[in-house]
């Protein structure tokens, strides 16, 4: 028994990461994931000309995690980190400065492994309404829904080739990704839910945008091919903050796959606890 915790969307709460950090160490399970959101969602308006997120990981993530070390010493367990769409790419020294210290391991577009699992990681998400657009990217055509803004404009925080932003798909991605791996006792952590699950039902029943009703399933095409193509194990989202309060659910099955969200839109952490051989009997607690 592998006892693992997934977290999401904390959002710079400094309640939710010090609850995060005293359950790791009551419980200490042998792997956390967190799956972006991270950062606090009030100073994106100033990322561009301030280094109070760099701070943010260091006085927080960093620190926090140094001191459960400190606690748990052997029995520290392995963390695996990826950002989401509202947190600045212009960290990811800080957070690969994370990852030299033994903290955690930073896995956007990257495979690493827990015990015989594969991890893959995976930030990006579908264009939004929102002007961040560092982890945002076409999903698998360049195509933008009603009300939303095109990964072309909106602003970034690191620079990116334009050929880049305009041709570049998360379907793409994933391709690269996982490539032909076996994907059956993988564990996919994602920012974005698979597009028409019960994990990225949005608040926007009777909205429309110049007279075209908005869907209220705004995940990812892409996502939901890979689970329902490739099957791996466990897939783990967040972003969409209203959904399991929406649909009140927060796991579905695809196939075979189990896919759990950690999004929530109150105030408590909302923390899924899960083993990776029996992951039907995965918990979602709110603290």
């Amino acid at each position: 028994m592998s006892l693992c915790f997934f977290a999401s969307d904390l959002h710079g709460s400094l309640s939710r990461y010090q609850t995060l950090f005293s359950i790791i160490e009551r419980e200490q399970p042998e792997a956390v994931f967190l799956g972006g959101d991270l950062l606090p969602s009030h100073l994106i308006s100033f990322a561009s000309e301030s280094d109070a997120f760099r701070r943010f990981v260091q006085e927080v993530l960093m620190r926090g995690f140094e001191e459960v070390r400190e606690t748990l010493g052997a029995k520290y367990p392995q963390v695996f980190i990826i950002l989401g769409n509202d947190d600045p790419r212009s960290v990811e020294g800080s957070l690969i400065e994370g990852e030299n210290r033994h903290l955690w391991e930073y896995i956007p577009g990257r495979r690493v492994d827990f015990q015989h699992f594969p991890v893959y990681g995976y930030a990006f998400v579908p264009p939004t309404p929102f002007l961040l657009k560092d982890w945002e990217k076409y999903d698998v055509s360049r195509h933008v829904e009603p009300g939303c803004i095109s990964p072309e404009d909106g602003w970034r925080s690191v620079p990116v080739d334009e050929n880049r932003i305009k041709f570049t798909t998360i379907q793409a991605d994933l391709d690269d990704l996982v490539g032909n791996e076996n994907l059956s006792e993988a564990v996919l952590l994602f920012h974005t839910p698979p597009y028409k699950s019960t994990l990225d039902r949005a608040a926007l029943d009777g909205k429309s945008v110049d007279g075209v009703p908005l869907d209220v399933h705004v995940g990812s095409i892409a996502v939901r091919r890979l689970i329902e193509k490739r099957q791996p194990l466990i897939t783990l989202h967040g972003h969409i903050h209203e959904s399991p309060r929406l649909t009140g659910v927060w796991k579905e099955r695809i196939g075979r796959t189990w896919i759990f969200s950690a999004a929530h839109d109150g105030p408590e952490l909302a923390l899924v606890r899960f083993d990776l051989e029996t992951p039907e009997q995965a918990t979602r607690e709110l603290i």
